[in-house]
Order: C-alpha cells, then structure tokens, then sequence
C-alpha cells in the first residue's frame, strides 16, 4: 500500500495520508514521502496543496508502534524530520489547505495548523500532548494561530478540543461537514489563482512568520535530553491509565 494518494488537477495538488492501519500516524516512511511531495509542488506550478487522510482520521500524530525497538537517537531524527515537513508546509510558496476529522493528535495536529486554511469537520478533536514529554514542537506557529495565552493553556492543560472550539480559538478556520467539502476545495481553488505565480508566493512569504531556525533549534534541543524514549514511554503508560486502560 502507498503512504499516499496524489491527484493533480487544474493547479491543485490533493495529497491523501494512507496509513490506514496506523491511523495515518507519521512514520518515517510517510515522513519523507510527504516532505518530498510538498517539496516537489513547489516547484511544478502547484497553486494549492491539499491534505487530507484516508480513513478513520485526518492524521493520529508521532508513530510509536516501533517504540521498543527504537534508540532515543532514532527517536530525534524522526522528530528533526517532522519538523522539517512542518516548515516545508507553513512556508509553501501558495495556499495550503488541510481537511481534518476524526482524532488529530499530537504531531497529526501540528500538520494541520502548519496549513494556511485549515477545515475541520464537525466531530473532529485535537490534542498537542509534545510537551508532556518534554518536546517543543510546533508551539511558535501554534502561538500564531491562537494567541499566547491559549497556546499555553492548550499545551500546559494537555487539552483535548473538538472542531468547535478550533474554530473559536483560530485554531481552525472553518468547521465543515465532510459531504460539503468537494466544494470548499473547489472554491479554495478557483480563489489560489486570483494572484499571479510570483505575487502568491510573495503575500506567503511577507505574511508568514519565520521562526525556522528557533523551531529547529528548539527540536534538537528538548528531544536530545538523555531519556526520550523513556520519557515517552512513561506518558503513554501515564495516558493509559488515565483512560482506564491499565
């Protein structure tokens, strides 16, 4: 099976996550497949870049079903290179729209708020739970969206919240049912070609904050602590039991 589902047409690249048995989680493979393929529409007229998951979720976040068998040096890599995805997407030369449902957890839902317009359908939650192992990623452009105070309290709370407080919080723009998005991608595209080629990539570069080298220092600094495999590990036995589940 493919990590993903490509589809060009008229200028927009539709780019389908396709873990369905890992509810799209983001291992290495779909990783590197997805930083290729935004980084190819950069370069191949690509006017809008659209994501989007098959199955029963937009994207479930940081793939640990390996975890006993990785080294924490394995671990920073693969954290290195989501972060590298992460810009890649916030710094697209055009609009970059991404269609959540389901639970978008984690780095799942630091892809979606990488994307200039973000749609989340009704029932779709969100939880960014990096910090409670000690990693920053992602929380300079999540500031962006929502604002300092909220981005603390989301990240500090561990919060989980559905599609109708993103929207309050700007964490998503729209919320819109899946049946109705055929048209709201079809609108997104019809807008991308309103401003020439050059003039697009020039509103996104002007409008976008550039905090790369921060975000990337950022990374490599909190995931390379001694005991980040350990301290992962100890979350999720922690999120177990919290959820009665151990």
């Amino acid at each position: 099976m493919t990590n993903l589902i490509i589809a060009s047409n008229d200028g927009a690249t539709d780019i389908t996550l396709n873990r369905t048995d890992k509810a799209n989680a983001l291992g290495p493979d779909l990783v590197e497949d997805l930083l290729a393929a935004v980084t190819a529409a950069a370069n191949d007229g690509t006017r809008l870049l659209i994501l989007r998951g098959e199955g029963k979720s937009f994207c479930s976040g940081f793939d640990l079903s390996d975890l006993e068998s990785v080294t924490d040096g394995d671990l920073v890599h693969r954290l290195i290179r989501i972060e590298s995805l992460l810009q890649a997407v916030y710094h697209a030369p055009f609009p970059t729209l991404a269609l959540a449902h389901g639970r978008v957890f984690g780095a799942g839902a630091d892809l979606f708020c990488a994307c200039s317009r973000r749609i989340a359908a009704p029932k779709t939650s969100f939880r960014m739970p990096g910090l409670g192992f000690g990693i920053v990623l992602g929380t300079r452009r999540l500031k962006v969206r929502v604002g300092e105070d909220a981005a603390r309290h989301i990240q500090n709370s561990g919060l989980t919240f559905d599609a109708a407080e993103a929207l309050r919080l700007g964490f998503a723009t729209d919320m819109i049912d899946g049946d109705d998005w055929p048209q709201a991608t079809k609108d997104a595209a019809a807008a991308a070609q309103i401003l020439s080629p050059q003039a697009t990539a020039d509103l996104f570069r002007v409008t976008a904050t550039d905090t790369r080298d921060a975000d990337m220092a950022d990374i490599a600094r909190t995931a390379s602590v001694p005991g980040l495999k350990a301290r992962i590990q100890a979350y999720r036995e922690q999120a177990l039991k919290a959820a009665g589940k151990k």
